[in-house]
């Protein structure tokens, strides 16, 4: 029996976790048949996996016109899906219409599936995927279980209806768990943490006389705060201490960050380095001497840039935002700071600067935890055993 895996638009630039998990998922016996929803744009993913992800991949819009045919030859099974998608209170009309799409896409799933034997979809949204898995189950008896990779509100609604035929919606912190259980309170709601290759992204030693060095990968948007960052750094200078740091990531907020350096006068300081692979990710991280992730408002959860960064014993200096609360201990494996809050990360900034020993000590605390809940071969196994458990 094969383990049918759902990804919005995969692969792209943020899903190398979901390429690991793969791979611990196949290395602990249970294959994998992958789906996704639509193929993304060419060069959203800049990974080396990326050619043998999309040749893995069935994509399920548009559907093949034979299972969107065979609905024909079920109209209680149809009426079925027709009747949850009217049903969802939430959502405008307009919407509804909308997700009518999905249904042949659902009989699509439900065919394929059978093909390769896959009878349990575990789907990776709670967006409009986990509709397509509640479909599946109304079409054709699958079973499936979600994960929620961040705040509810960020996936549209009708959540109850997603969750209610699930065998369980996993969530990546403890907060988005209590998201799930206010929602849909009979659905089991384990937390299951993404999870790194603690084996690769390992410490290294710099060598010393360079300048303090911090990192940010994300994408480069407003919500990723990276103009906090700056204005510390900004700060730092003019009390004489220089902080030199490092932007890996592209996206719409480009111009305004190359702006925000100009007037902060710290072109000598910052370099843009662009899109990443995840070898070239790796390379930064071992080359820097901490990570910044100074996000604001929803949809951050469990950052998988400060897992990998806690996996090469990098302190980290993290907003309280999502679930970072559960990945870090203040002052003991990493910083967390108020969302915009320069001051305070200014104030970080200069104590890892002062005290190259303090720093170490954290990013020595941070690898140890990042061995202990981040492991991916580790978090896989816990999915699995989940999923196992679900259809016992």
């Amino acid at each position: 029996m094969a383990l049918g895996y759902v990804v919005p638009e995969f692969p792209s630039q943020t899903h190398a976790f979901f390429w690991r998990e793969i791979g611990a998922i196949e290395d602990a016996g249970t294959p994998v048949r992958l789906y996704s929803t639509r193929r993304p744009p060419p060069g959203s993913c800049p990974h080396a996996f990326a050619e043998q992800a999309t040749a893995r991949t069935t994509y399920l819009f548009p559907p093949r016109i034979g299972p969107a045919l065979r609905l024909l030859a079920h109209p209680v099974r149809t009426a079925r899906a027709l009747s949850y998608l009217a049903g969802l209170s939430q959502t405008s009309v307009a919407g509804r219409l909308r997700l009518l799409a999905l249904i042949p896409s659902a009989a699509d799933l439900v065919q394929d599936a059978r093909d390769h034997d896959v009878r349990h979809l575990h789907i990776h949204s709670c967006a409009n995927a986990a509709h397509l898995g509640a479909l599946a189950a109304i079409l054709g008896g699958l079973t499936y279980s979600l994960t929620l990779h961040g705040d509810l509100p960020v996936y549209g609604t009708d959540h109850a209806a997603k969750m209610a035929r699930a065998s369980f919606v996993a969530a990546v912190t403890r907060p988005l768990a209590q998201q799930i259980a206010e929602v849909s309170p009979d659905t089991p709601n384990p937390v299951v943490w993404m999870g790194v290759d603690c084996a690769q992204f390992t410490p290294s030693d710099r060598p010393p006389g360079r300048d303090f060095t911090v990192a940010t990968v994300a994408r480069l948007n407003h919500m990723k705060g990276h103009r906090f960052f700056l204005q510390a750094m900004a700060r730092l200078r003019q009390q004489g201490v220089t902080i030199a740091y490092r932007i890996a990531g592209d996206g719409p907020e480009r111009d305004a960050i190359l702006a925000e350096i100009d007037r902060l006068g710290l072109q000598d300081q910052v370099q843009l380095l662009g899109s990443l692979d995840e070898l070239r990710v790796l390379a930064l991280l071992r080359d820097v001497d901490a990570l910044a992730l100074s996000s604001i408002g929803q949809g951050e959860a469990a950052p998988v840039t400060v897992m990998e960064a806690m996996a090469c014993g990098l302190p980290v200096i993290c907003s309280q935002i999502g679930g970072t609360g559960d990945m870090i201990r203040d002052e003991i494996d990493g910083f967390l700071v108020p969302q915009g809050d320069v001051d305070a990360i200014a104030d970080r900034l200069l104590r890892m600067h002062s005290d190259p020993e303090f720093a170490k000590q954290i990013g020595r605390a941070a690898r140890l935890t990042a061995l202990a809940s981040f492991d991916h071969q580790r978090n896989a196994r816990l999915l699995l055993d989940r999923i196992g458990e679900s259809r016992n």
